[in-house]
């Protein structure tokens, strides 16, 4: 016969609700009674059901998550959610980015997920008003909204801002540029202010016509490089909002001809693996991006067993300067 969670509670001396919780991963069940029901459970051959746990407990104990796959940040988190949520019970299911206007989110907002992450969220998007408002648990990761508080787990972004800012200061430079991002989203906004608030305390404007504005992407980093360097007294060193946008810039600074750091510095903000290649050799800000998604993952999913305050939770997790090859003081240009 197929042995069932009532098999395996008796074999591991708990009772059936303590199993159930245990296989769901709830932290309020201890390591040793994890350990005794994996134990009878290994020993039982049982395999949880998951559509019987379903229609008993009205959860699917899947999450969704909202990505942009075209950036290159989430192949980072990706794997980290996965396995958090995995060693958790919970599957999840990738959401690609949609228009603002919440075409194809209906996956979100009809019970056919548990919970979802928020990783795209720009500051008026109404998705997490709408979730909110259905009473589906979500959490914000790397970005917040405007419209509602809730969970969220994000880097100190003002404050990478301001590290990128000092490390060109620290290097003596006063003629810099910013590469800025779209002020839809909080990330760009939190680091823009930390960038503007180093400058001033080090008394370096940024003149309006150093600061060109796009998305994160490399397309925009290339566009706004070329129209620094197209200036009649361009910027000697440029701050990119994120990494994808350095890229793009030093892509457009060698196409261009100048040679950097000699000619022009660069630093970015983010960390990505292509940062640390030699070919690229960027001097940037890191940001914990694996350790951020378990932390989101976990978050959400203590906050579907209820063992969270009523109150919106929100984890701030610090950054770190990573200097490399694209900045150098400004007495060796």
């Amino acid at each position: 016969m197929v042995a069932t969670s009532r098999d395996v509670a008796r074999l591991a001396g708990v009772s059936q609700p303590t199993v159930s919780r245990a296989l769901r991963g709830d932290p309020r069940v201890t390591a040793e009674t994890r350990r005794r029901i994996a134990e009878a459970a290994t020993a039982l051959s049982y395999v949880p059901s998951q559509m019987g746990r379903s229609l008993s407990t009205q959860a699917t104990h899947r999450v969704a998550m909202v990505a942009d796959l075209a950036n290159p940040l989430y192949p980072l988190i990706l794997p980290a959610i996965h396995d958090a949520l995995a060693a958790r019970g919970y599957g999840m299911v990738l959401l690609a980015e949609r228009e603002e206007d919440g075409s194809g989110y209906s996956p979100l907002l009809d019970r056919s997920v548990d919970g979802v992450l928020l990783t795209t969220t720009r500051r008026e998007s109404a998705l997490p008003f709408e979730l909110h408002g259905r009473g589906i648990p979500m959490v914000m990761l790397n970005r917040v909204g405007g419209m509602v508080d809730s969970d969220s787990v994000v880097a100190d972004n003002v404050e990478a801002g301001r590290t990128a800012a000092r490390m060109l200061i620290s290097a003596g430079h006063r003629e810099i540029g910013l590469l800025a991002g779209p002020v839809e989203a909080s990330t760009s906004v939190d680091r823009e202010t930390g960038i503007r608030e180093a400058l001033a305390d080090a008394d370096i404007p940024l003149r309006s016509a150093r600061v060109v504005r796009g998305w994160f992407g490399h397309g925009s980093g290339d566009a706004g490089m070329r129209k620094l360097m197209s200036l009649e007294q361009p910027p000697r060193a440029v701050i990119c909002i994120s990494d994808s946008v350095a890229i793009g810039a030093l892509n457009a600074a060698r196409d261009l001809g100048l040679r950097v750091p000699a000619d022009v510095s660069i630093v970015g903000i983010d960390d990505v693996p292509m940062s640390g290649w030699p070919i690229c050799n960027l001097s940037t800000v890191a940001l914990p991006l694996p350790h951020m998604a378990e932390d989101a993952a976990n978050l959400l999913v203590d906050r579907l067993l209820g063992i969270l305050p009523d109150e919106p939770v929100r984890h701030i997790h610090p950054v770190q300067a990573m200097p490399r090859g694209t900045h150098s003081s400004s007495t060796q240009i």
